[in-house]
């Protein structure tokens, strides 16, 4: 029985993965590797079953046996007809379509080029996936089943849509975020009506606000721990924290805690500590332009 060859894009095609990502997974497994900005068979991909054939019009390429699609090394990857898109998703919400990428975005896994969407670090933990449409080469992106379940996505699109529950307080110690959220209260009134629990926070909102800066006070971070922000800016999805009670040790355990889980999502922060709150003019500035955020 003759064996049937196809091209490693017609394979891609055959097991619904693009066609960069089965490159690039067939080089990882060391079955092709690149030379002169060429793909080259190895010894391991003959043994694979691959072989080099030759077209009139377009040259020597890479062709696989028909049986190869099956292997082993394609069984972990999650083909394109198991995502879900935006529009996917948006109707599972009860979304829009034409909002959800920015609604996506906002939260931080997404983040908008000069054409089409990119995922972000913390996009790729929620089960987004880089993609981009074969003819354009316009980037886009879909997403694992998982998110649906993701607590933290389905709280952020409640609070959007308008459909949070309200929260219910229960007794904490002062170790726990929500805790601490009730041991100092809200009283002190920012210019743009904010509440907010310190002196120092009012005057970081008031210059915010004057430096016509778009932010939420107190916003909970779009994942699964629950930790709270001071501000953040969705402009730049930069977030602020600022530092106080540097005396009290429960305070700065409940900081590192907290410094951990930005760094661990590689999210964008600003730190302010008491020492800046009377230079916001010269600090706050500077600090912004490092997220692409110019304030004058």
């Amino acid at each position: 029985m003759t064996t049937k060859y196809i091209s490693t894009t017609a394979l891609s095609k055959e097991i619904k993965i693009a066609a960069k990502e089965v490159f690039n997974l067939l080089s990882e497994n060391g079955l092709i590797s690149r030379e002169d900005n060429n793909w080259v068979l190895t010894e391991k991909g003959k043994a694979k079953g691959g072989i080099v054939k030759s077209h009139p019009m377009y040259g020597s390429y890479i062709a696989w046996s028909e049986e190869f699609k099956n292997d082993e090394i394609f069984s972990t990857v999650e083909t394109n007809s198991n995502l879900l898109t935006s529009t996917a998703l948006g109707k599972h919400f009860g979304i829009s379509k034409f909002r959800i990428n920015p609604i996506l975005s906002e939260l931080g896994l997404l983040q908008k080029g000069v054409k089409g969407w990119t995922v972000t670090p913390l996009g790729k933990l929620m089960g987004g996936k880089q993609l981009e449409y074969d003819k354009t080469g316009i980037p886009y992106v879909c997403w694992n089943s998982s998110i649906l379940t993701k607590k933290s996505l389905i709280n952020s699109l409640e609070e959007i849509k308008g459909e949070s529950k309200v929260e219910e307080k229960e007794e904490q110690n002062n170790e726990s975020p929500i805790g601490f959220r009730d041991k100092f209260v809200a009283k002190h009134r920012a210019a743009d009506g904010h509440y907010v629990r310190s002196r120092a926070e009012m005057l970081i909102d008031n210059w915010l606000y004057m430096s016509e800066i778009v932010h939420a006070y107190e916003r909970k971070l779009p994942i699964e721990e629950e930790v709270y922000c001071d501000f953040y800016l969705p402009v730049g999805k930069v977030y602020i924290e600022f530092w106080g009670l540097e005396n009290d040790a429960k305070y700065v355990e409940r900081k590192q805690k907290k410094l951990s889980i930005y760094e661990k999502y590689g999210f964008n922060l600003i730190e302010i500590n008491d020492e800046d709150i009377q230079n916001l003019d010269d600090i706050l500035p500077k600090r912004l332009l490092k997220f692409g955020i110019q304030t004058y």
